[in-house]
């Protein structure tokens, strides 16, 4: 598995779905040498969707959603088994199998759900009597 991926060509990354003022969220895509691609979703999770939304310039990653939740993308596959540790500053610096190495189809395509705000966790009392 590869853990680091330099490249003279600038490579870019976007969300395809939703965006309101406090979040994003859709299928992931990278571009590499002006082509966009998709990220499949074997072993994606909450870790790798942090990666990307921080490298999107947001605050927290609310879920990973699998299995091309928001549609099928198009063109190269162009990462795989994506394992993030959560702290790394470019998806292309978690592990992967390499640059278009998959083996899977785009009914796999990787999702984010992104939000830029403070996170409030409100606990509730429920009487079981």
């Amino acid at each position: 598995m590869i853990s680091l991926y330099e490249h003279a060509e600038p490579i870019a990354m976007r969300i395809v779905g939703n965006q309101n003022l406090n979040s994003l969220s859709g299928r992931v895509e990278v571009q590499i040498n002006g082509v966009w691609g998709t990220v499949c979703d074997d072993f994606w999770d909450l870790s790798d969707a942090a990666v990307v939304c921080h490298q999107l310039g947001y605050a927290h990653a609310l879920s990973a959603p699998i299995n091309a939740a928001f549609g099928q993308g198009s063109g190269p596959i162009w990462l795989d088994d994506v394992a993030c540790v959560g702290n790394e500053s470019s998806i292309f610096n978690c592990t992967h199998l390499g640059i278009s190495v998959h083996n899977c189809g785009h009914y796999s395509d990787a999702s984010a759900v992104c939000y830029k705000g403070e996170l409030y966790i409100h606990a509730i009392q429920v009487d079981t009597t």
